[in-house]
């Protein structure tokens, strides 16, 4: 653990956090053929970057660090992660969110943890099918629909 990085991390994911919750408040509260308001997922995102914020500050509090050990950081898995969620922003609209986010948890799960493709494709296909289920059949929400080419 660098609790020097993760210091100043939580700082940075706090104000960021904070930034969410601000801006979100000048969204309109509903839009059009939608129950949901837009601003209802950057408030609760932006609520919970600020929860994890406090909670990383306060362990990076307690953690006493042994002097001398230094953590290297891996600048790879980074890199992956980074460019998977570039090709999220870039693809949400050509492709949906179903699909987008099955892949985009699909790579973040494999590059955390190699193997398991089971559970990983489990999991990425329930979360993702489920989150659209119920925002957009239960919640009566918007979200970008499967591609037209897919017929669906």
């Amino acid at each position: 653990m660098n609790t020097t990085f993760d210091r100043y991390a939580g700082v940075a994911f706090l104000l960021i956090g904070a930034g969410f919750v601000w801006q979100s408040t000048t969204i309109m509260d509903s839009a059009y053929g939608s129950n949901v308001g837009s601003n209802i997922f950057p408030l609760g995102l932006g609520i919970l970057l600020m929860l994890l914020s406090v909670r990383l500050l306060a362990e990076t509090l307690r953690y006493k660090s042994q002097s001398g050990e230094r953590t290297r950081l891996d600048y790879k898995r980074f890199g992956i992660l980074l460019g998977a969620a570039v090709a999220y922003c870039l693809l949400l609209e050509p492709l949906g969110y179903v699909i987008t986010t099955f892949g985009f948890l699909l790579v973040g799960f494999q590059t955390m943890e190699r193997g398991k493709w089971v559970k990983s494709l489990l999991i990425s296909a329930i979360f993702s099918g489920g989150v659209y289920v119920l925002f957009v059949q239960v919640l009566k929400g918007s979200l970008p629909p499967f591609p037209g080419w897919l017929g669906l």
